[in-house]
């Protein structure tokens, strides 16, 4: 759309009220004229369009949810989310924790997205350069299943292809389905610079990859070796731990023979086990060394099972259980976490009996090529044959399962590529004794110290063909685990041998990709163009400012980038660390398929509206979990309008657009000194003094990350003190004042308390509060990167005082006719007493008395004594000083009411001869006696009332 020479221009249908939005059918459009230092001042080209960008509250009943992708759009096209380095100032810069590409929008990314986008439009707010840096990771074992299932659809199996095609497949897949994560990301509204968005599988990503690989392997950090790891037969790789979840399932211990060699029929060892069938694999039996019962055994040895007269040794270990299944333990150390590092301890071997499909191999002898599972069930038969099967008995089991391909997990040695991290975590560790890094909540250095500590080598090599493939060639005919090359290139490795092992050498590469966690552990300056440290993205925004994540995965990814942070570049990669919790349902459950409590973000936004999703996230603690209902929802949406209204009744008492002379009175005037707020009326200057410490509040709030309290500090400011009681309040001003200057003096007092709102709760619910801007005339910025109000404001804790007097006096004026049921329209009379100073304060303010607590104005009086009529009044006792005095004639028909009470005196008089009865009875206890003294109580009222009259 063309933009207009004028921003004053507008389409030639009539207008009654001059306000930019409200244009061709009172509906408008707000063009930006899109220069490259955004943050300046705007003119605004105002267009009638049909494709509108904002809606005003004085045409719009309600914030329509589907205006909320308009809106972000327009931010996008207008370059907002992109850093303004003519700001100057130290830079905010946060790199997102990239989401799988196979991904689809979960709670857990919506809690994510929503925490830094308040960051990140906060601190846009308080002008600093913003950085926010998007990106998605190439999720080796999640796309390759999700790729190798949509082959086998159609037919196709993996094993069908080569690598390069199966390749093109997943890439040809990610072109077409990658970008839904990105789209549901933007839906939340999150404001990031997508010109510098990044997937880990990037030419610049993936040089950085292969040169922090070929730098380790260079410093001797990295090395190639036999280890237990977890491995998934189905997939065919082995995988990290993050990605193994553990349920407890029920399952079977099995209690089997192991005769003693050369003792007597009677001599033999029951052991019990979840997994006979690995049995095979078993290097020696463990008893504890203080277990009297098998000590006489202790260096004899033991025959396995099924194995024709395999013999291995019985050994003490304080390793051993006593109390657990029979006291004795199977050493299986090829096929269990724990027996594998006890076993590397005293020197025993390591036998394997797995094949990587999870059948036995030869060691297993005759139940060789039999599935783990089906072998498990023929050796307990075979077993029960020969009289070794002692009994089977059910038992809980945790099993270890992969996160995406369900199956269970086999603990395997397995020849890897590792990364020593013993030396790296000493430099992490130290980043947060010294301060460099600061963990929130703190509580969570323990834990992150704790793993550091106790840390072990990292397997970074995956058995898959999507990802990172190792920069590692081997030599033909030559043994591959002697004879290597770590190259950047393959041109640079047969380089390197032909000049080691001659011109005709041959090289080719290893199979096997890197962990993708390897390559994420580079994200906050991989991102930013390191290797190069010459880009002007890494000379301006490394360090980054902040890294948000979830807690759970503190050590498998946080952790991992401060090490290579801190190895790569000599700095810590962020300044802060800040963990959010989990998010659970109502009940304080995990979310999951299985219970039907998933609650989508998707269908979340389409009900409810983003900003409602976003507030209520919010509203957590850092670390805390955070248990999410609708009834939660339905009250943040409920805010959501109560803002919109507000918005409506405020425009709705603006000045037209064309009246100039009326804004700039209302802009002249200034509340940022004490002799602006002196001049303020009551109810002005306790809002605006209200306000002043609420931004106080909340500023030091989100510095230190409490955004909980910023939350509620501000949903409390706005619901209850300035729409509930100084929007009612203005309306004596609005409606009824004869002075102008009071009147006027309210509208700027409404804007400016309403301007202040929004931009404090913006980075909260960006897209209401954006519109609510938009419908204010005269803006010259948009609220997005508008300035932040001004911290140390003049308060008034007098005035503030004097309200709540004032507050007080209003709601037990509001109790009594509540309580004596006085229709809402009546008007009643009052006589208001107290001291002089008091009165004075309240007596200015009559008609925002009379209005908000239904009196009647001319019958409403201001003494320093009691009234004639004080013993026909109800008598309320507002504060210390301040009584009011309400004729009861005015609220109830006296003979009607007489007549009320005495039914009920006569009632209770019945009701109290049987309480005599009752306590004459030797059978009443201190139970009854209780409840008859409240009885008792309410007889003597009433008795009161009724002689009194």
């Amino acid at each position: 759309m063309a933009l207009l020479a004028n921003p004053l221009i507008l389409s030639s249908c009539s207008i009654r009220k001059f306000n930019p939005l409200i244009l061709s059918q009172r509906r408008f459009l707000i063009n930006v004229s899109s220069r490259l230092s955004y943050f300046r001042t705007r003119l605004f080209s105002v267009s009638a369009s049909k494709n509108d960008v904002f809606t005003s509250p004085e045409v719009a009943k309600s914030f329509d949810f589907d205006w909320e992708e308009r809106i972000y759009n327009w931010w996008d096209s207008q370059g907002y989310f992109k850093p303004n380095m003519d700001q100057g100032g130290e830079p905010f810069v946060i790199s997102m924790p990239p989401p799988n590409v196979t991904g689809s929008l979960h709670m857990g990314h919506a809690m994510f997205v929503t925490l830094e986008d308040i960051m990140v439009r906060y601190h846009r707010m308080k002008g600093r350069p913003t950085v926010w840096i998007p990106g998605t990771d190439h999720a080796g074992i999640a796309t390759q299943l999700v790729v190798e299932r949509m082959l086998a659809s159609e037919g196709i199996k993996r094993a069908d292809l080569d690598r390069d095609e199966f390749v093109n497949h997943v890439w040809k897949w990610k072109e077409k389905y990658g970008g839904t994560i990105t789209k549901q990301i933007k839906r939340l509204g999150a404001s990031c610079d997508w010109s510098r968005e990044h997937f880990t599988l990037d030419e610049r990503l993936s040089r950085a990859v292969i040169e922090a690989f070929v730098r380790l392997h260079e410093k001797g950090l990295i090395y190639q070796g036999s280890y237990m790891v977890n491995w998934s037969p189905n997939l065919q790789t082995a995988v990290s731990d993050l990605e193994v979840e553990y349920s407890e399932e029920p399952g079977a211990l099995y209690h089997i023979k192991y005769r003693v060699a050369g003792g007597s029929r009677e001599d033999f060892l029951t052991i019990a086990t979840t997994r006979p069938e690995t049995l095979f694999g078993d290097t020696a039996i463990a008893v504890n060394p203080e277990d009297e019962r098998y000590a006489k055994y202790v260096g004899c040895q033991a025959i396995v099972p099924m194995t024709y007269g395999r013999h291995i040794p019985i050994i003490a270990d304080k390793y051993v259980d006593k109390e657990f299944g029979t006291g004795v333990l199977k050493i299986s150390p090829g096929h269990d976490h724990n027996d594998y590092l006890l076993a590397r301890k005293i020197g025993l071997p390591i036998l394997n009996v797995m094949n990587k499909d999870g059948t036995l191999n030869e060691v297993a002898g005759l139940y060789c090529g039999l599935d783990r599972f089906e072998a498990r069930e023929k050796l307990w038969k075979d077993l029960t044959e020969t009289g070794l099967a002692v009994k089977k008995e059910p038992h809980t089991l945790r099993v270890p399962r992969s996160q995406r391909g369900g199956e269970i997990i086999e603990p395997l040695v397995s020849k890897q590529w590792f990364v020593t991290m013993e030396a790296l975590a000493e430099k992490a560790l130290h980043s947060v004794e010294t301060g460099d890094l600061t963990i929130i909540p703190d509580r969570f250095e323990k834990i992150y110290n704790h793993w550091l500590s106790n840390i072990k080598d990292w397997c970074i090599s995956r058995q898959l063909w999507w990802g990172h493939r190792i920069p590692v060639w081997y030599i033909v005919g030559r043994d591959c685990e002697e004879e290597y090359i770590v190259a950047r290139s393959p041109d640079e490795a047969l380089q390197k041998a032909q000049q080691k092992y001659g011109k005709d050498a041959e090289i080719y590469q290893d199979p096997d990709v890197l962990d993708t966690w390897f390559s994420s552990s580079l994200w906050p300056f991989s991102t930013l163009g390191w290797p190069d440290v010459s880009d002007e993205d890494f000379k301006k925004f490394y360090p980054t400012t902040m890294l948000e994540t979830g807690h759970d995965i503190l050590f498998f990814w946080v952790a991992r980038m401060v090490m290579m942070g801190i190895e790569f570049t000599g700095n810590v990669p962020f300044r802060y660390v800040y963990l959010h919790g989990l998010i659970r349902d109502s009940q304080g459950r995990k979310m999951s398929k299985t219970l039907g409590n998933v609650i989508d973000p998707v269908d979340t936004i389409k009900e409810f509206g983003t900003d409602a999703l976003r507030f209520t996230l919010a509203l957590g603690t850092a670390g805390q979990d955070l248990n999410l209902s609708t009834e939660r929802l339905s009250a943040n949406k409920a805010f959501t309008n109560k803002l919109w209204n507000a918005g409506k009744f405020v425009l709705q008492n603006l000045p037209n657009q064309s009246d100039n002379n009326a804004w700039e009175t209302l802009r002249a005037y200034k509340f940022d000194k004490e002799e602006s707020l002196l001049m303020l009326r009551l109810p002005e200057c306790w809002v605006v003094s209200k306000l002043h410490m609420l931004i106080d509040q909340v500023t030091t709030s989100y510095d230190k990350f409490y955004f909980g309290d910023v939350a509620r500090e501000t949903y409390d400011f706005f619901w209850g003190d300035f729409a509930d009681w100084y929007i009612e309040a203005s309306k004596a001003r609005l409606y009824q004042a004869e002075d102008n200057s009071v009147s006027s003096a309210a509208k700027a007092v409404l804007l400016y308390v309403f301007e202040n709102i929004l931009k404090i709760l913006h980075p909260f619910m960006p897209f209401v509060t954006e519109a609510l801007w938009q419908a204010i005339p005269h803006q010259k910025v948009p609220l997005i990167v508008s300035s932040w109000p001004k911290s140390s404001l003049p308060v008034y804790s007098n005035v503030i005082k004097r309200f709540e007097n004032f507050q007080a006096l209003t709601k037990a004026i509001r109790n009594v006719r509540a309580e004596y049921s006085v229709e809402p329209v009546k008007r009643i009379s009052a006589t208001i007493v107290a001291n002089p100073d008091v009165l004075q304060y309240i007596s200015e303010e009559r008609d925002v008395l009379a209005l908000l607590s239904k009196l009647d104005l001319q019958a409403l009086r201001f003494a320093e004594s009691l009234p004639e009529d004080a013993n026909q009044s109800v008598h309320l006792v507002a504060s210390e000083g301040l009584e009011a005095y309400l004729p009861l004639a005015d609220m109830v028909d006296i003979s009607a009411e007489l007549q009320r009470l005495h039914k009920r005196l006569l009632k209770m008089e019945g009701e109290y001869k049987g309480i005599k009865a009752r306590l004459g009875s030797p059978k009443h206890n201190n139970g009854e006696w209780s409840g008859i003294s409240r009885q008792f109580v309410g007889v003597f009222a009433v008795k009161r009332i009724v002689v009194g009259r």
